[in-house]
């Protein structure tokens, strides 16, 4: 805030006490301006809050590259992070006051991210022989995405399920709960019955998932914009034998169908006093305004407007450094969508080509793919539509 030059013969009238108000004041009005929007990420340096999202990045990056030990090594630690994080944290707490903005509190991820985290650890643990743990890493992010107000939106990922019961089926298990709560949430196609015997599994994605962003007139909304994805299907052909990987879940839809945040209330709660400090503050310097401009006519006018104008300061200092903003740090490598498929192959080295397709099954990128199939262990591929 920047004083109007009318204010000058005033303030040189103030006595001490009134003066070190003023400098308060200021200096609250300083202290919010800095506050706003000057994390160590966004100029450019890497912050100790940011470490999670900078894992689940990396995770994704190499898991796409197929450097699979990175990918786990990277995910293992900010799950391991996650849950002492989930735990208890002192910067989230922090965040709910009202001169600490949200984006200062360590990193966590909305559920829809969270969610991915385990899921890709899941591929990982089955990639290498451990359905077990695959099961108990997709069980997990189902527990994350029951993090939402309304109980229709809950535990909603067709995939987490689905899978769940297969790796159950595989481990001479009964999967069938599991299919059926898969079956009941599918918004696209059903998926098919389980095959035990099916030995090679393709995971893909597929486009570029949704983008947060802040709204309101303080900016303490978090909002979506939806991903995007020309293709819905990937296709692995090898001779005459083919694997389809329908999508089967959206993580647009996942991010937008959350409901509300506790941090949302406390945001909304943040820009309310924001408001109606910044309210009081203007009344009280108009007011102070009028009574100093006064002062020469009534003796006691002066004092009054002093006070007006020091406590108008005071509150506009409050307001400028009270921080509603919504956090819209964001995991955005995502995918939008989720495919999966199953197929039976005997043991032996194959070469075939992975195709992407569109709703109306014209192909939206193609590639080559070499695969091995070794016997009494399933074979887990994974392929995105993506660099």
């Amino acid at each position: 805030m920047i004083l109007s030059p009318c204010f000058i013969p005033w303030v040189s009238n103030l006595r001490r006490f009134g003066f070190a108000l003023v400098l308060c004041g200021l200096a609250l009005i300083q202290a919010g301006c800095v506050s706003e929007g000057t994390t160590s990420s966004k100029l450019g340096t890497p912050s100790p809050r940011d470490r999670v999202l900078l894992q689940y990045q990396q995770a994704g990056d190499a898991l796409r590259r197929g450097q699979h030990a990175e990918a786990k090594s990277l995910l293992d630690d900010a799950l391991l992070t996650l849950g002492g994080l989930s735990a208890g944290d002192r910067s989230a707490k922090q965040a709910r006051g009202l001169f600490r903005e949200e984006s200062r509190k360590n990193f966590r991820g909305e559920p829809y991210e969270r969610v991915m985290a385990y899921y890709y650890r899941g591929i990982i643990y089955w990639m290498e022989g451990e359905p077990d743990n695959a099961r108990a890493c997709f069980r997990s992010a189902q527990i994350q995405d029951s993090d939402a107000e309304s109980n229709e939106y809950q535990a909603d990922y067709v995939l987490l399920d689905y899978l769940d019961g297969m790796a159950s089926t595989k481990l001479a298990g009964d999967g069938s709960d599991a299919f059926k709560r898969a079956s009941q949430v599918a918004r696209f196609a059903k998926p098919p019955a389980y095959d035990p015997q099916s030995n090679v599994l393709l995971f893909a994605e597929m486009g570029s998932g949704p983008v947060k962003y802040a709204a309101g007139e303080y900016r303490e909304q978090l909002k979506f914009t939806p991903g995007q994805s020309r293709a819905v299907a990937a296709i692995l052909s090898v001779g005459p034998a083919t694997i389809h990987a329908a999508a089967y879940d959206d993580l647009s839809f996942q991010a937008t169908t959350r409901g509300g945040r506790q941090m949302d209330h406390v945001l909304a709660n943040k820009a309310v006093f924001k408001g109606a400090a910044s309210g009081l503050g203007d009344a009280a310097l108009i007011s102070g305004a009028i009574l100093a401009t006064q002062s020469g006519r009534r003796s006691g006018l002066d004092e009054a407007g002093v006070g007006l104008l020091v406590a108008g300061l005071i509150f506009k200092g409050i307001s400028a450094a009270t921080t509603p903003t919504a956090d819209t740090r964001a995991w955005t490598t995502l995918p939008n969508l989720l495919g999966f498929g199953a197929g039976r192959f005997a043991p032996g080295s194959y070469s075939g080509t992975l195709t992407f397709v569109d709703a109306g099954g014209t192909v939206t990128r193609t590639r080559p793919l070499r695969f091995d199939v070794v016997k009494d262990r399933d074979t887990v591929l994974f392929a995105s539509d993506r660099d």
